[in-house]
């Protein structure tokens, strides 16, 4: 057998029920849909969330603390992933972001100190942690917070 010649089993995949096609299909007219009703028009129904006008959960349950705003979202950078790196290559965010090491654009890029690290190097990130800053540096290289 080949991957050209795979079918599904017969029965696996039934046709869809084609509504609104007639008395004879025995889902003509209302389609399935009754008669009247918010459901039965088109673009009807409730949006979600909607209890039928009693007190929807998001609003029963009691609301605590608040989101902090300006918040930064830093993207994370552990010291192991940057032994792929050249000694003496200076690693900043853009770097980081075009080998695959940081995916989503944040504000910025922190160093954190889980792995090791053999090769001097100068890495720029908007933040490290004090044993990031501790195995670079006794590597050979240096950290700088820009």
């Amino acid at each position: 057998m080949r991957l050209h010649e795979l079918r599904p089993v017969p029965g696996s995949r039934p046709k869809p029920t084609r509504v609104g096609r007639g008395i004879g299909s025995g889902l003509g007219k209302t389609a399935g849909r009754g008669h009247k009703g918010q459901k039965a028009r088109s673009g009807g129904g409730v949006r979600p969330g909607f209890e039928g006008g009693q007190m929807p959960l998001s609003r029963r349950v009691p609301k605590r603390g608040f989101t902090n705003i300006f918040k930064r979202k830093l993207a994370v950078v552990n010291v192991g992933d940057l032994e792929r790196f050249e000694s003496g290559t200076v690693v900043t965010p853009e770097l980081l972001r075009e080998a695959g090491l940081v995916k989503k654009a944040r504000d910025g890029v922190k160093i954190l100190g889980d792995g090791e690290i053999t090769k001097p190097l100068i890495v720029r990130a908007q933040a490290a942690s004090r044993q990031a800053i501790a195995k670079i540096e006794a590597a050979g290289g240096r950290v700088e917070v820009i």
